[in-house]
């Protein structure tokens, strides 16, 4: 068996990619170019939409460099295969600034900024100018999905498609229900997660779904530790990888993932719940205000450079 159908293998060839064909995301951050990236990587075409120029000229730049190292890892030293690899992936790619331009899809996922109101004046846009077929879906990581559908009619071609950061890395997808999903609906969303190499599993409409809401209050009492003085973040790190087999430390994923994130999650997570464990963190906020959100800006709990983790 050659490397392309090794690599292909991952992807599934079954009936739902007769319904999914067309793909578009709304958001051009990272995110956004990951889904993209890994859709067209599947063999589907896919148009990403940001009203940002320069986001979707970054967003593409980005995408050309991760599928040259997956070629690369994929194809070893031949370099005829990782050119035909990157250029028939990336041929499927398009973008534009209009969602206009972009809503005759099969699926339309939705990436944009985890704010409610402005999630809900997409949707509710999307609703009314989108094909009556084509299946609607949000990335959000903790805001409720019906909340953010409450607004559009097609609420059984609705659901929730959780991804994870780095898209192209993390095989994980969460395939969120709403409560007026179809079962035809969210058998196809799995289908596709399938389809796209993800291990898909099933959450219901709950606050924070399954992995932020364990993960969540984790960070949160590792920060709590650290804040009083307690430990070392350090300590915490090495205690949780060598202690509990993680293999990274809270603090190490929170730069990882953003504090920003973070934060944000555990906001929605307090007003939706009220459970003390989220209450605002004193240590986080002050470090979100002062820009210091991990990795992204070059410091977080730890300080970063090109090279990674200064030590």
């Amino acid at each position: 068996m050659n490397k392309l159908a090794i690599f292909t293998r991952n992807f599934s060839s079954s009936s739902p990619l007769n319904v999914i064909k067309t793909v578009t995301v709304i958001g051009g951050g990272l995110m956004g170019s990951g889904i993209a990236q890994v859709t067209a990587q599947a063999g589907q075409n896919v148009t990403i939409v940001d009203l940002q120029p320069e986001l979707l000229e970054k967003a593409q730049k980005s995408i050309q460099n991760n599928l040259t190292r997956v070629a690369k890892k994929t194809f070893k030293d031949d370099a005829a295969k990782i050119e035909n690899f990157v250029k028939d992936a990336a041929s499927r790619i398009k973008t534009s600034t209009k969602v206009e331009d972009a809503v005759n899809a099969d699926l339309i996922i939705e990436a944009i900024v985890e704010k409610l109101d402005v999630k809900q004046q997409l949707f509710n846009k999307l609703d009314q100018l989108a094909p009556e077929h084509t299946i609607l879906a949000t990335n959000t990581s903790s805001i409720s999905i019906n909340a953010i559908g409450a607004g559009i009619k097609r609420k059984d071609r609705y659901g929730g498609l959780h991804f994870f950061n780095p898209v192209p890395v993390m095989r994980l997808l969460e395939v969120i229900r709403g409560d007026h999903i179809s079962d035809a609906t969210y058998q196809t969303l799995m289908e596709w997660g399938k389809s796209v190499g993800k291990t898909c599993i099933t959450c219901k409409d709950t606050p924070g779904f399954v992995v932020n809401r364990l993960l969540a209050p984790y960070s949160a009492e590792a920060m709590r530790l650290y804040e009083r003085g307690d430990a070392s973040k350090e300590d915490i790190d090495i205690g949780m990888k060598l202690g509990a087999g993680y293999p990274m430390g809270p603090f190490e994923l929170a730069d990882y993932t953003g504090l920003d994130t973070n934060r944000f999650v555990m906001q929605v997570m307090y007003e939706m719940t009220k459970n003390p464990v989220f209450k605002p963190i004193p240590l986080l906020d002050k470090m979100v205000a002062e820009g210091k959100l991990g990795i992204k800006t070059g410091e977080g709990f730890y300080k970063y450079n090109k090279g990674g983790r200064v030590k």
